[in-house]
C-alpha cells in the first residue's frame, strides 16, 4: 500500500498494493480492496466499499451508499449522487444505495443518480447522464444516457452476430438490452 504524504486517509480498511496518491481523503468507515489505484483530490464518505482493481480517476466524490465490486473504472470528475430529495442541514436519513457491478467503465464526467445499478462489464459513455439502472454487458451513452450498443467484456461493441470481432467471446440475448456470455 502506499499513501501520498498529502493524503488524508482515516480508514484502515485498505488492500495491499493500494496506491492513494495526492490530496485524497478516506474516512475511517470506507473499506478498500487491493490493487487499487486511487487518484489524486478524490473524497471517500465513510459507508463505501471498493472492491479490488478498481481504477477511480482525479477528481471524483464517493459519497455514502455507494458500493463498487472489483475491476471497476471511473473516469475522472463522475459526479455521483446519493439523495433524491437534498436539503442543507438534513443528516439524519438513509441514502439510497448505488451498485457499480464487476468490470463497469463510467466516463469522464458522467453523472448517476442515487439508487442505481450499473451492470456486469457495462459502459457508460463520458459525460452521460444516466437517470436508470444500466443492464449488463451493454454500452449507454447521452443525456439522458440511452442503450447504444452490447458490449464485450473486453471492452469491445458487439454485432448482431453476437460474436465478439476482438477476443471470439460468443454471447446470447437475454432481453431488448442485455447479453450475457453463452458458456
Amino acid at each position: 500500500m502506499k499513501i501520498h504524504k498529502t493524503a488524508d486517509v482515516q480508514t484502515r480498511k485498505i488492500g495491499k498494493n493500494t496506491f492513494v496518491w495526492q490530496y485524497t481523503i478516506i474516512l475511517e468507515g470506507a473499506y478498500i480492496g487491493k490493487n487499487c489505484n486511487i487518484n489524486a483530490h478524490c473524497f471517500i464518505e465513510n459507508d463505501v466499499t471498493i472492491g479490488d482493481n478498481v481504477t477511480i480517476k482525479c477528481g471524483n466524490y464517493i459519497w455514502d451508499g455507494i458500493t463498487m465490486e472489483s475491476d471497476v473504472f471511473i473516469g475522472p470528475n463522475v459526479s455521483f449522487t446519493n439523495d433524491l430529495n437534498p436539503r442543507s442541514k438534513f443528516h439524519n436519513k438513509k441514502f439510497l444505495q448505488t451498485n457499480i457491478k464487476q468490470g463497469a467503465s463510467i466516463g469522464a464526467g458522467a453523472t448517476i443518480l442515487p439508487g442505481l445499478t450499473i451492470g456486469k462489464y457495462s459502459m457508460i459513455g463520458a459525460g452521460s447522464v444516466v437517470t436508470k439502472s444500466i443492464p449488463n454487458y451493454s454500452l449507454w451513452y447521452g443525456t439522458p444516457a440511452i442503450f447504444k450498443a452490447f458490449i464485450c467484456k473486453c471492452g469491445t461493441k458487439i454485432n448482431e452476430t453476437l460474436v465478439c470481432t476482438n477476443c471470439g467471446t460468443k454471447y446470447k440475448q437475454i432481453s431488448n438490452f442485455e447479453i450475457e456470455p453463452n458458456d
